[in-house]
């Protein structure tokens, strides 16, 4: 991991909101998007709502027409977390969302590029001390109404290296769009370049990172469902912020956007970028050695966790005595598997040797215990006993006793000769 790379600094929301802070030494940002109509005011209300629990730090809504906007002075007043507004094919959108109350406006250069009307809404945005992100997506930077223009840029972008022309060409639209916030002197900016390609999103990221220094806004435009636009998202922005680049995220999928929330969260946690809420799941992947179901297993403590537990335990459960041990040092709770049994460990100290229908209750109960006993001080996160020996994976876990009685294999202890 690098260090993060210093940007400016910009703050969104109000008293009533909390103040979220991108870019220089503030946390990376989570954010993401509704994805009903913004003017069905009470349905986006419960979308906001429903995404801010999940973890958004900002929501951004779509205003493409008059009723959206109109919308919006009702849905912030419902709702405590900082809201954006997504300006694409009108400034007076813009103008009226920032008279609605809103906390941020985001613009697009392929679709707003007329001076004046950027400069009304540099204006409009000064007078509440909004900032404004400057967002430069692929799809929109090729010029599509003059149709010679736009044969001419699109041989360049095929005549050599795809992504080189490409990559210049979305810093271009950059250079030109800033310098009218830079002539308006107005510095309260973040920018993004977004694209379906992955590969092309951290070139091109790379390549800004080096030429401008206001905040980072990540994110792989057009992803897909999430279960490819999870790979192809933080394919891009892990690469990205574990170089130091990125000071704002959303991942992106044709979903729940709830789960746009959840997953740039896990990554933020898996690269130290955000403290940890709730407890950190393990488990192993499953093989030949495993004799317990699993699976099942997994999926009732992921549910019962997520919905209980608010401290960031880190919990283990592994199917097998093989990597079990390991990661019972490593885990505040744990267990690992043998003949339809469970041996549980809470911070290295064995405290169950369970058969498996009563695996989950009593995994969850320790869970519970640790995170009372932390609240009351009685304990700490962290504090592990190591070094724990294996069982005997023959006799310990119950899969041999009695060929053992019979005569039947000879019992080996593991660790011992």
């Amino acid at each position: 991991m690098l260090p993060r790379r210093p940007t400016r600094q910009i703050s969104i929301g109000n008293e009533r909101t909390g103040i979220v802070r991108i870019g220089s030494d503030a946390p990376v940002v989570v954010q993401t998007m509704t994805t009903g109509y913004t003017w069905a005011v009470d349905d986006c209300v419960t979308e906001i709502n429903r995404l801010a629990a999940a973890g958004a730090d900002l929501v951004r809504v779509a205003v493409p027409e008059r009723k959206d906007t109109v919308a919006l002075r009702e849905i912030i007043n419902q709702t405590s977390v900082p809201i954006v507004a997504d300006v694409h094919f009108h400034f007076k959108r813009a103008i009226e969302a920032v008279e609605a109350g809103v906390h941020k406006i985001r613009l697009n250069p392929g679709n707003i590029s007329d001076r004046e009307q950027v400069n009304s809404v540099i204006d409009a945005c000064r007078d509440r001390g909004l900032p404004i992100r400057v967002g430069v997506n692929e799809g929109s930077i090729v010029e599509r109404k003059d149709k010679q223009k736009r044969l001419r840029e699109l041989g360049k972008f095929f005549s050599e290296h795809k992504q080189g022309h490409l990559i210049a060409l979305m810093i271009t639209r950059m250079e030109e769009y800033l310098d009218i916030f830079e002539d308006r002197d107005f510095r309260d900016v973040v920018i993004s370049a977004k694209s379906m390609d992955a590969s092309l999103v951290i070139d091109v990221y790379s390549e800004i990172s080096k030429r401008f220094d206001y905040p980072l806004h990540l994110g792989v435009t057009h992803a897909g469902p999430r279960e490819t636009g999870s790979i192809r998202s933080i394919t891009a922005l892990g690469a990205l912020l574990a170089n130091g680049i990125g000071d704002t995220i959303r991942i992106s999928y044709a979903g729940d956007a709830a789960d746009e929330v959840a997953d740039a969260l896990e990554l933020l946690y898996c690269l130290g970028l955000r403290t940890r809420k709730g407890a950190e799941l393990i488990a192993c992947p499953t093989c030949g050695r495993i004799q317990v179901d699993l699976f099942t297993l997994v999926q009732n403590v992921r549910r019962t966790l997520a919905d209980e537990i608010e401290l960031p335990l880190k919990v283990a459960v592994m199917g097998c005595v093989v990597n079990g041990p390991g990661e019972a040092e490593g885990a505040d709770v744990a267990v690992f598997a043998g003949d339809r049994r469970g041996i549980i460990y809470v911070q290295g100290q064995r405290v169950a040797n369970v058969p498996e229908h009563e695996i989950l209750d009593r995994l969850l109960e320790e869970c519970r215990g640790l995170e009372r006993r932390v609240r009351a001080g009685e304990a700490k996160l962290g504090d592990k006993k190591v070094e724990i020996v294996p069982p005997d994976p023959i006799g310990e876990l119950g899969s041999g006793i009695k060929r053992i009685a019979a005569g039947q294999v000879e019992q080996v202890t593991v660790g011992r000769t």
